[in-house]
């Protein structure tokens, strides 16, 4: 599993219904929709640090495979959750969201979902 490097988002399907559900704010809902962010993950065996950029915003994660982390969500809400690899995609979960990427390619697809919504994102190297 090898997630390095730098995607360039080009389709999401059902963002605006998932960032009402997780409480993006109205301003950040508006911008995303025109908006497609750079994601760029640098993988050291089992540490990570996963940077979502925009032109409004920089968002950074790191994390480390099974231990649990605090996240900063779209919203400003402090959320814990802990990253897993399985069959060679990530996993991120709590009791409230799950998030699962895999690499397919030279594309990665993520699948999030919270509160019944689904969001697909898919990028490409």
């Amino acid at each position: 599993m090898d997630f390095n490097g730098t995607w360039k988002v080009y389709s999401e399907e059902n963002l605006e219904e998932f960032l009402k559900i997780v409480g993006a704010p109205e301003m950040v809902i508006k911008m995303r929709k025109d908006v497609k962010p750079v994601i760029i993950i640098e993988q050291k065996g089992k540490d990570f640090t996963y940077t979502i950029k925009t032109p409004v915003f920089t968002k950074v994660h790191s994390f480390s495979l099974g231990k649990e982390i605090e996240m900063m969500t779209i919203d400003g809400r402090k959320i814990k959750c802990t990253v897993r690899e399985e069959n060679g995609k990530l996993i991120a979960e709590n009791d409230k969201f799950t998030s699962v990427r895999e690499i397919q390619g030279d594309e990665m697809i993520e699948v999030g979902s919270e509160g019944g919504k689904r969001l697909k994102r898919e990028s490409k190297a």
